[in-house]
């Protein structure tokens, strides 16, 4: 508490000098300020990140002769979910029986990367943008918003090939989505998150240079569709629950609640 009252004094300072500031100094003095004015923890971004490193460390336990079983039987396979159907697990694996509706492959599909670099890369772009899209949409509102935009990518990448039987893995489109959320909600450090749209873009090329490369059939693990696809559905999603949700005010940091 003793530690929050004094950067918030220490914001208000910054504010006070800021008077005779450019509007670029201003801008900057006021992405310090972020953390002095939010009004909860972004606990459920933490949550999803955990749960992705330890989605992935699992994978690692598994025998490598085994794991691309787990991806195929894990993976969204757009084949099935085109067809709206639940996929059947792999005729080459026994360990791994995927007894579950088509919706919740999905889901788990988000949270399942094949490399440490797509891992890291979504991770550390999960922690810099989840937490003011977070403080925007509440701890609820954000883990749908989430889920919502990583469905969005899923179904993006079966439309652009409806054949593929390589499976959709990874957060990319649901970190996509929430990058045009902070587009959208953090209107005054548009400068910032364009320089991190950039970043990510080559990051996630990078991915895919060094991890994957182009698949025989036409499609990739490296969910390029998916991407695009959950950076639309973000800001489409974004943009309505502003207009419909107007930003509420800045609290002191002595109120902040999780």
């Amino acid at each position: 508490m003793a530690l929050a009252l004094r950067y918030n004094g220490v914001a208000a300072a910054l504010n006070h000098r800021a008077g005779g500031m450019k509007e670029h100094d201003k801008a900057v003095i006021r992405l310090l300020d972020r953390a002095a004015k939010r009004h909860r923890w972004p606990v459920i971004t933490w949550l999803f990140v955990a749960i992705t490193i330890a989605a992935f460390l699992y994978e690692l336990s598994i025998p490598s002769a085994l794991r691309g079983c787990f991806l195929d039987d894990f993976g969204a396979i757009p084949h099935y979910v085109a067809r709206l159907v639940t996929q059947p697990s792999s005729p080459a694996c026994q360990l791994f029986q995927p007894a579950r509706p088509l919706l919740l492959t999905m889901i788990i599909a988000l949270f399942l990367h094949v490399g440490w670099l797509p891992l890291v890369g979504n991770m550390l772009f999960l922690i810099i943008v989840g937490d003011g899209v977070e403080d925007r949409l509440g701890h609820i509102g954000f883990a749908l918003f989430y889920l919502a935009c990583g469905l969005a990518g899923i179904v993006a990448q079966t439309l652009a090939n409806s054949s593929a039987t390589v499976p959709i893995l990874g957060a990319s489109g649901a970190v996509a989505g929430l990058l045009a959320a902070s587009l959208v909600f953090l209107p005054g450090a548009w400068v910032r998150t364009l320089l991190l749209i950039g970043l990510w873009v080559v990051f996630q090329a990078l991915s895919g240079l060094a991890v994957f490369g182009a698949a025989s059939d036409g499609s990739s693990s490296v969910v390029y569709v998916a991407s695009l696809g959950g950076f639309a559905a973000g800001l489409t999603l974004a943009l309505l629950y502003r207009w419909f949700a107007p930003a509420p005010p800045p609290r002191s940091a002595s109120s902040l609640s999780a």
